[in-house]
């Protein structure tokens, strides 16, 4: 049990998160396969990198298998659906609902870039959860955020709690002489799987409430009031900040006056609020030096990618309608995706240094 806790805690937890940001703006924003192939490739050495996953991380593996069925399910549904590119592959009869008509290379192109990049943002999400205990994370969030973390961490067990409680049903259904026929025997399966959770769930509703869950006590109602009475009048500026930018171009800088504003009240509200609340943490994880590799890894690569996005869109940009051409690429910022394999060099075989262990008051 103690060396599955250190050898999961490799890392700190914010680190980490910027590291998932740096990973996540390619997978989300763009489709050029050049970069796109580059960042599976970083977030795969990464990924093979971490320690041997537990059985409960193990649920992941099965994540990303379903990551890739889906990649290539979208290369023939979009060659079937969108009838559009110059190159024609061959002609579906008109009659046919739907799927009728001209198979163009650009469909079936658009449809594989399409699924790699669903593929690149579920590998990225995969690697974060086996780095980064979800329990470390609820940990690291303000207090004031307490709920949105309880439901955080939740959703980000959920997948390898499920993977983990099917594999020991197969078991003892398999011990029991149970054998796989036919959608039939999904029945045996999928009642013991359904008991089980809805009993964790029950088990967790009673640990929560036992343990006074939503109840702590407020150091001072005064700041929690000013932080609060902050809330709403910087919401309302960031707000008029968007719509500003949205009908009034020419007059930029105000909307971005009212944003920075907007984004300051925000900060300081939640300063206010997460002061106001008193936690109480057994322990702290440590700012170790591979932590200042990957973040500053991150943020090099995060600042070039923005960059490029915001001066030079057009690097970025790809799309194979109506002509299939070559992709842009730009090697200076294909170097920067080795900011993104930092983790497999700064934490690989480096042990967790100890936390304290005396209860610290936030």
């Amino acid at each position: 049990m103690e060396t599955t806790a250190r050898r999961r805690e490799q890392g700190h937890v914010l680190a980490w998160s910027l590291w998932l940001v740096a990973a996540a703006l390619p997978a989300l924003t763009t489709r050029n396969p050049g970069y796109l192939l580059l960042l599976i490739l970083a977030v795969a050495v990464v990924y093979g990198a971490l320690p041997t996953p537990t059985p409960q991380e193990a649920g992941w593996v099965a994540f990303l298998r379903f990551g890739l069925f889906l990649w290539l399910f979208t290369v023939p549904l979009n060659a079937l659906t969108a009838h559009y590119g110059r190159t024609v592959l061959w002609i579906l009869p008109r009659s046919l609902p739907l799927v009728g008509g001209p198979i163009t290379l650009e469909a079936v192109v658009y449809g594989f870039l399409s699924g790699l990049g669903l593929l690149a943002v579920v590998w990225v999400f995969a690697t974060f959860n086996r780095a980064v205990d979800p329990y470390r994370l609820l940990r690291a969030l303000p207090p004031v955020f307490f709920q949105i973390g309880v439901v955080l961490s939740i959703a980000l067990t959920f997948v390898p709690q499920a993977a983990a409680s099917l594999r020991e049903i197969r078991e003892a259904q398999r011990i029991r002489g149970h054998r796989w026929r036919g959608l039939r025997d999904l029945v045996p399966l999928l009642l013991p799987l359904l008991t089980t959770g809805l009993e964790r769930a029950a088990q967790m509703a009673e640990s929560m409430e036992a343990r006074g869950f939503g109840a702590a006590p407020l150091r001072s109602h005064r700041i929690w009031r000013w932080g609060q009475g902050l809330l709403l009048p910087s919401l309302l500026l960031l707000l008029a900040g968007l719509l500003w930018h949205g009908f009034a171009r020419n007059e930029a800088r105000w909307g971005t006056g009212l944003l920075a504003f907007g984004a300051v009240g925000l900060v300081l509200s939640l300063t206010l609020r997460t002061r106001s609340l008193g936690s109480t943490r057994y322990r702290r994880h440590r700012w170790q030096p591979g932590d200042t590799l990957v973040t500053l890894g991150a943020a090099l690569f995060a600042l070039s990618y923005l960059t490029v996005r915001l001066r030079w869109p057009e690097l970025l940009a790809y799309s194979p309608y109506p002509q299939l051409s070559w992709p842009p690429f730009n090697p200076a910022l294909g170097a920067a995706f080795l900011g993104l394999v930092l983790p497999a060099l700064g934490y690989q075989g480096k042990p967790l240094a100890p936390a304290s262990g005396r209860l610290e008051e936030q």
